[in-house]
């Protein structure tokens, strides 16, 4: 048998495209033993052909998707290029072509996947998408094959390392938000519009793609509820230290009798739990399986060359799968219709710092609300705060998300409640 070149194509050559290039070329002779076939980039699809791109091959470049679709040379299709349009269309129609795709796409797998797998299916290809949550973290295809055997009950992760990096800085060094996000912008961690980031966005595609593979249900963007971090402040951390907790936003999917629970929010984490100790740009994926127990996934979450790491370990996947005739031997595994719990019915224990009038009955008072609405106090924490202010902390036992939120609507119409400054929840 001869020696096998299995030709890809790439649509995209920003970021994790570059370092797709790079390492493809850099571990050539690997990936030949490896795969067992000579992987060879034909043709890069770009917006401009103009623009200047050092180390990049301009043979290789076209702005015609049409040359990529309608060359039978072209075995698989790398999509790096992000966002939803014009990827979706590109994706199926490479799909419906009988190429096989590999994709880095959060934002369009958490949206549109459920159609993305079913043209995959219907075309007897594969569709890998490890890159598009946790980067170098190898997290998609151990929840689709090494641990298949299990009843996974609940995934929850560190998913964001820009988020991340900002709140080692508030924790470590004492910073505000301000600064710390400013250094996380200075480093490159931060986007020049970081909202996709410190408002949860990100993190919140990512908990919906894990969701569908922990519980083998449809879950989209749209069904997971999300906090960010723009609230957290310096207070809030020295009452989780005082706690003895750190806070982290944390994404997080539980399986419960009642439906899907699916959420990312800041989270006060006791400081001994695993996740506590992921610090920086790092990320982590923590998973609960009835054979398993538990497992924790560390490492890098993004950048050029761990994405792209995880994007070229789909290539040589897929490669293998060509070289043995069995493209599409793992399609979708949503093969459930599992309910997603209303965000309003899922219990959380939470911390609230509130500032109220330094008067006698002010804790009775706000007591008593909370008591109204079933919420159960556990702690409290008073401090003076100067002339007639004093602050409250409160932790309280696990309580409905509804609840909470009607007490703390009554609670602001105390007279003698200033501010509610915080609630964020306790794990």
């Amino acid at each position: 048998m001869g020696e096998r070149t299995i030709r890809i194509a790439l649509l995209g050559i920003g970021t994790v495209g570059t370092g797709v290039y790079k390492l493809i070329r850099r571990r050539r002779d690997v990936m030949m033993r490896t795969a067992g076939a000579n992987i060879e980039i034909a043709r890069i699809l770009v917006h401009s052909l103009n623009k200047e791109r050092p180390g990049i091959d301009r043979e290789l470049l076209t702005d015609d998707f049409d040359e990529i679709l309608e060359d039978p040379s072209i075995e698989l299709v790398v999509e790096v290029m992000g966002g939803i349009e014009p990827a979706k269309t590109m994706i199926l129609k490479a799909l419906n072509a009988g190429k096989n795709v590999v994709s880095a796409n959060k934002d369009l797998i958490a949206v549109h996947g459920r159609e993305l797998f079913e043209a995959a299916e219907n075309n007897g290809c594969d569709f890998m998408f490890e890159a598009a949550v946790g980067g170098a973290i190898p997290i998609i295809r151990p929840m689709k094959q090494c641990l298949a055997a299990n009843e996974i009950t609940e995934v929850m992760g560190i998913m964001n390392g820009t988020t991340n990096f900002i709140l080692t800085k508030m924790s470590e060094e004492n910073m505000s938000f301000e600064d710390a996000l400013a250094i996380a912008t200075e480093l490159g961690y931060a986007e020049a519009d970081p909202t996709a980031d410190i408002e949860g966005l990100d993190a919140g595609r990512k908990a919906a793609i894990l969701a569908c593979l922990a519980f083998h249900s449809r879950v989209t963007f749209d069904d997971v509820y999300i906090e960010g971090i723009t609230k957290i402040s310096k207070e809030d951390i020295a009452y989780a230290r005082e706690l003895g907790n750190v806070i982290k936003l944390v994404g997080r999917a539980k399986n419960t009798e009642e439906g899907i629970e699916a959420g990312v929010y800041p989270l006060m984490i006791p400081k001994d739990h695993p996740l506590a100790e992921i610090r920086n740009s790092f990320n982590a994926i923590y998973v609960y399986g009835d054979a398993l127990d538990e497992a924790m996934f560390m490492g890098r979450g993004a950048g050029e060359m761990p994405t792209a790491s995880a994007v070229c370990g789909d290539i040589i996947d897929v490669a293998r799968n060509i070289m043995h005739g069995c493209c599409g031997r793992i399609s979708c595994t949503c093969y459930r219709q599992l309910p997603v719990k209303e965000s309003g019915k899922v219990s959380n224990k939470f911390f609230i710092r509130m500032k109220v009038k330094n008067l006698p009955g002010v804790l009775a008072k706000v007591a008593t609300v909370f008591g109204l609405h079933k919420v159960s106090i556990s702690q409290v924490i008073q401090k003076y705060s100067g002339g007639d202010c004093a602050e409250l902390a409160i932790v309280t036992e696990p309580v409905r998300e509804y609840h909470m939120r009607d007490a703390l609507s009554l609670m602001n119409a105390i007279e003698e409640v200033k501010e509610i400054c915080s609630v964020i929840r306790q794990f």
